[in-house]
């Protein structure tokens, strides 16, 4: 949430800061703003909406040294006097994250005579940096000092008038990076910002604060202890960010999963068998005694958890538990150190995840294994083994590429266990990873449906509420259903168990109330057509995604769509995707914005 991006470099650096800023809209799309370093004074620009608005409003503005942030919202409403940068005297500051103890530093600051302008946790930084430059007139210095003093989940970027041509960086639980490059350094909240720069990276630890000039960059503990960091040359293609030929970035991404699974899957490569070590070098040996699994994650991944239960527990015969990760660590729990506990992240940097993952290990489960789609975020650092679904960047703050190839991790990982626990013949095994393969094909074949969901979609636009049914492996399918519907065009949406209609979902079913049901023909099939005349019976409108073989006969307020061909175990990954389609339709329909859809922002880096 929130995204930052900073430039010293030997040239104007606006463009530079604008187009960056452009990248990370994803990540918050309130207002944005920059403060560059200007000839008698800084100069700061800030926009209400979209950056669009921060590039007119910053026409003619120049500098070689600079800060910019996009926000989404936490503390205080979407308005000029609190998108960032704030100043105070000659510093101005962009943050991401949220400082805990902003209200007693506001409380302290003021009584010194200082004027909060906004109502920001942010602004306190900047007083608090300009109050500790009294006493050390250093930046670097005054920076990190201040730092020690802020309780929360930070990274920001701060510049001093007085202190020209440099930026001082630091970094307590949100993500930041340093790139390098021989004409300037740079700094933002994600890699995509920074290639129009250069590609080699610095990923900064929690803890660490940097100080950037066009010609240098050193990197400090906040207690001053100079460090070293590796430097990173990103595979990220300036290309993969760009939306090219497709009208959103969630369209795009939604097209981009039959290669997205391709790359993900390509681990398996032509063997006939799947080892441990996809996991890591670790993963015979820590896999060896695991008993049972808790995965932790939050929205969509939880999704892709809660489908993984059905696999693991029926192919690997382990145990599963599936926890949102925002209530598992404010629960009291029974620790087992046998158990594998499994965090997934599209970003890795998911506050609720991370933090359920600490809480974990702090009760002594040193079994932990990460599940991202970033190689080096911190949940990957901070967990003993891991799995890097390359499902490239994604834009779009609905997810549906990650979503994919999170569900194709948790197969591997399935089959994983149910080898380690020899309940897998070799020749289930090479059955498994032939359907594996033949995946992406099996995707392409459902993206074909497109228009005909498209048709559906438009016979939404007047609804305002939607039930989706699901049983058994394809339930998590309706909950992500229901969730992608609500997230990107506002309809209400909410998913049950086919089971449970009459168990009170069956009061809300009228002409008003359009029911969509998963129907694979699986050994629930019988049962769910049963469920479906529940629905017939009062007046509701049926949307089926069946199987060519479901033998469900389209009629009056029964409509159905038949995907090409059943896949067994893996057709939840089938099966999500017109549930994508027909979201992204309605959307669209709707006139709503789908890749930067109201309240909502793309990497949850805070509570």
């Amino acid at each position: 949430m929130c995204g930052i991006v900073a430039a010293a470099a030997g040239k104007n650096i606006v463009p530079i800061l604008i187009e960056g800023l452009k990248k990370l809209e994803y990540r918050g799309y309130d207002s944005a703003g920059i403060a560059v370093i200007g000839a008698g004074a800084i100069e700061r620009v800030r926009a209400v909406g979209r950056v669009a608005e921060l590039e007119v409003a910053s026409a003619g503005t120049a500098a070689v040294t600079g800060i910019a942030h996009t926000r989404w919202a936490t503390h205080g409403v979407p308005a000029e006097r609190n998108a960032h940068p704030h100043v105070s005297g000659d510093i101005a500051v962009v943050h991401n994250g949220i400082i805990e103890n902003y209200e007693s530093l506001r409380s302290e600051l003021s009584a010194k005579g200082y004027v909060f302008t906004s109502d920001t946790d942010t602004e306190s930084i900047a007083h608090l940096v300009q109050d500790t430059l009294k006493a050390e007139p250093d930046l670097f210095t005054a920076v990190r000092l201040a730092c020690q003093r802020l309780v929360g989940a930070y990274a920001i970027a701060v510049i001093d008038h007085k202190q020209p041509g440099k930026i001082i960086v630091s970094r307590e639980g949100s993500p930041l990076l340093l790139g390098l490059s021989e004409t300037g350094n740079y700094a933002a909240s994600d890699a995509s910002a920074l290639l129009q720069a250069t590609r080699n990276m610095v990923y900064l630890e929690n803890g660490d604060i940097s100080e950037l000039t066009a010609d240098r960059v050193r990197i400090a503990r906040l207690d001053g202890t100079p460090v070293e960091r590796p430097v990173n040359v990103s595979q990220l293609s300036a290309a993969a960010v760009e939306l090219g030929n497709f009208k959103h970035y969630m369209q795009k991404e939604i097209f981009e999963q039959p290669d997205a699974l391709a790359n993900t899957l390509q681990i398996v490569g032509g063997s006939k068998t799947i080892q441990p070590g996809i996991f890591g070098a670790e993963a015979a040996h820590l896999l060896q005694d695991v008993d049972s699994i808790l995965i932790l994650a939050c929205g969509t991944s939880a999704h892709s958890g809660l489908t993984a239960r059905y696999w693991l527990e029926a192919i690997a015969g382990v145990p599963c538990n599936v926890e949102i990760a925002s209530e598992y660590r404010y629960r009291t729990s029974v620790a087992n150190a046998r158990q594998l506990i499994v965090a997934i992240s599209q970003s890795g940097e998911t506050a609720d995840t991370l933090a359920a993952l600490r809480h974990a290990k702090s009760l002594g489960q040193m079994k932990t294994l990460a599940i991202c789609n970033v190689p080096e975020s911190a949940i990957v650092r901070e967990s003993a083994l891991r799995f890097i679904t390359r499902a490239g960047p994604e834009i779009g703050v609905a997810s549906t590429k990650a979503f994919t190839t999170q569900l194709a991790a948790l197969f591997l990982l399935t089959l994983v266990m149910a080898k380690v626990r020899h309940r897998l013949t070799a020749e289930q095994e090479s059955a498994f990873i032939d359907q594996l393969r033949h995946l992406p094909v099996a995707v392409h074949k459902v993206l074909e449906l497109e228009n005909d969901i498209e048709i559906w979609a438009k016979r939404f636009a007047d609804k305002h509420h939607a039930l989706f049914l699901g049983r058994g492996r394809h339930y998590p399918i309706a909950l992500e259903g229901a969730l992608k519907l609500k997230e990107i065009s506002y309809i209400h949406a909410e998913a049950y168990p086919a089971g449970e209609l009459k168990h009170g979902p069956l009061a809300l079913v009228d002409a008003d109330m359009p029911v969509i049901s998963i129907a694979p023909n699986d050994q629930l099939l019988d049962k769910l057509k049963s469920n479906l005349k529940e629905v017939q019976a009062r007046g509701g409108e049926l949307y089926v995604f069946a199987d060519a073989d479901s033998e469900i006969p389209a009629a009056e307020g029964v409509h159905v769509l038949c995907l090409p061909e059943h896949y067994g175990e893996l057709s939840p990954i089938l099966h999500v995707i017109p549930l994508q389609l027909l979201s992204y339709h309605a959307a669209l329909v709707k006139g709503t914005d789908v890749d930067k859809p109201r309240n909502l922002a793309k990497s949850v880096t805070v509570e």
